[in-house]
């Protein structure tokens, strides 16, 4: 095992054979995204690209979930959706209430298969996360922009 989750990913495309471009072409994502993952200069990629990269590469899903950290250092069991380390109990119960709706998913009137179901799941879990975290940041840098620094003392 390693250490990262770049150095398992370019462990995986090695022994598959596969080149960047070749895995990149596979799980419909830019070959330059491949290799900023491997060589750790972005940070984890998002369940939706996970999956992307599973289907590619004949790997489970879970275990790519596990070795991205969202299931071991969360706790989270195989059907649990992953929950980041920073997700205070209000995010967790937010995120729980959006997913709590199980009325019938369609697509142009169609019914949604249990993959198709998956999938847009997957997608919401990332975007969710991505959202919650991004206001997290706007709020602590907007207390920050608060701070007087005229050097004057008041």
């Amino acid at each position: 095992m390693t250490d990262t989750f770049g150095g398992y990913l370019k462990q995986i495309r090695e022994a598959k054979g596969l080149s960047i471009n070749q895995l990149a072409g596979l799980a419909g994502i830019s070959g330059s995204q491949i290799s900023r993952i491997e060589n750790g200069l972005r940070g984890v990629p998002k369940p939706a690209t996970l999956r992307k990269i599973a289907d590619a590469t004949g790997v489970s899903y879970d275990q790519l979930m596990a070795e991205a950290g969202y299931l071991r250092e969360h706790g989270a069991s195989r059907n649990e959706n992953p929950v980041p380390g920073w997700a205070t109990s209000k995010d967790k119960r937010d995120f729980r209430i959006m997913l709590e709706d199980d009325g019938e998913l369609m697509f142009d009137g169609i019914p949604l298969n249990k993959e198709d179901k998956q999938r847009i799941k997957d997608v919401l879990t990332g975007l969710f996360w991505e959202a919650k975290q991004m206001n997290k940041r706007k709020k602590s840098g907007s207390a920050s922009d608060n701070t007087d620094h005229s050097g004057t003392n008041n």
